[in-house]
């Protein structure tokens, strides 16, 4: 990102964070304005622009009624009618378009040795992203506020890995899903480093349709271990793979959004804002 629009996502993610803690007393504009020190005419603007809704709307995006009505209404039929809402494009992006190839014992093993992962940092709505490919597919992503720590992690987790940095056309594939131009999308290949478990966990995230939300134990019952919601809370942790693979559409059973690796406010922001791109569409 431009550092202009780096400054304007800071500011959107301090809103957003006020917001979430006070939605409560459903702020004004101008107490939200006033938390990040701009008028309210121009954060009126910023918000809009970037939420595509105003931050009144948005606020009733994050509602904790709202998120549980989201939770009530797909109860029943989260995962068996994932991709039949009818938004062909948006809902079911992941269903036609995601493929996650685990790595093999080796690979898993070995910390990625032989393993050549290229890497670049990237743009999106959320902050900027570091995301990395093998010649299978994106084996990360993670938002880089701080992008030299951001790449010790990747390589922590690949110690014994050859890294180049540069763009390549996996790591370009995947990041055109923030454009919402899903129509000329190849199929994005994930190749991750997990357990078997670990795995199913990331696959059963992918049947969250955007715009929606499910719970721990959603997720338990899912993949038929109804009594494993911690390890479920764990797995999803882990996921190696920021935004694509959306641990952030998993929220607790009270409706509250709960903890995210990459910050709750940033969390909220990403449910709010999917769930105003799927009004958007449906309007």
């Amino acid at each position: 990102m431009k550092e202009k629009e780096n400054i304007h996502f800071d500011q959107i993610k301090k809103a957003i964070a006020y917001i979430k803690d006070n939605f409560k007393e459903q702020p004004s504009l101008e107490k939200v304005a006033e938390q990040i020190h701009i008028s309210p005419f121009h954060f009126q603007k910023l918000f809009t622009d970037w939420a595509g809704v105003s931050p009144k709307k948005f606020l009733q995006y994050i509602t904790l009624e709202h998120a549980k009505k989201m939770l009530k209404e797909n109860q029943a039929s989260l995962f068996d009618t994932a991709f039949e809402s009818g938004l062909s494009g948006t809902s079911r992006l992941h269903d036609l378009f995601m493929n996650i190839e685990g790595m093999t014992p080796g690979e898993y093993k070995n910390g990625g040795e032989n393993l050549a992962i290229n890497y670049s940092y990237a743009e999106s709505p959320f902050g900027n992203l570091l995301v990395a490919s093998t010649t299978k597919g994106i084996c990360y992503i993670a938002f880089a506020d701080d992008e030299k720590l951001a790449l010790s992690e990747l390589k922590r987790i690949f110690p014994n890995a050859v890294y180049k940095q540069m763009v390549d056309l996996i790591q370009q594939n995947a990041l055109s899903i923030f454009s919402q131009d899903w129509k000329k999308i190849e199929q994005i290949k994930l190749h991750l480093k997990g357990t078997e478990f670990q795995l199913k966990v990331w696959e059963t995230l992918l049947k969250i349709p955007m715009g929606e939300l499910a719970t721990y134990g959603k997720i338990a019952g899912a993949i038929q271990r109804p009594t494993a919601s911690r390890a479920v809370g764990t797995a999803i942790g882990d996921n190696p793979v920021a935004f694509l693979i959306p641990c952030h559409r998993v929220i607790q059973s009270t409706g509250m959004i709960g903890q995210y690796h990459w910050g709750s406010a940033r969390k909220t922001a990403m449910i709010g804002w999917e769930a105003a791109q799927t009004d958007n569409h449906r309007a």
